[in-house]
């Protein structure tokens, strides 16, 4: 395996707009760097939501199959 050397940044990033531009040409390249960035959400909050939406029977049903929980019963 042979050792390589990264580009530092300026020519990593004048190389991906390079890229950018040739792909997608000139407008679409200035919209794909103007997206906004999406805010992540906290996972403690994140995973809350997540529970409050959740099915619970049907959660398990799907994880542990409907059958695995009718044994657990008996």
């Amino acid at each position: 395996m042979k050792a390589r050397a990264f580009k530092d940044e300026e020519q990593l990033i004048t190389k991906a707009v390079e890229v950018l531009v040739k792909g997608l040409g000139p407008v679409e390249a200035s919209r794909f760097l103007a997206l906004p960035k999406k805010r992540r959400i906290e996972s403690v909050k994140r995973h809350r939501q997540w529970q409050d939406q959740l099915r619970r029977e049907q959660f398990f049903d799907s994880v542990f199959g409907a059958r695995s929980r009718g044994a657990a019963k008996k």
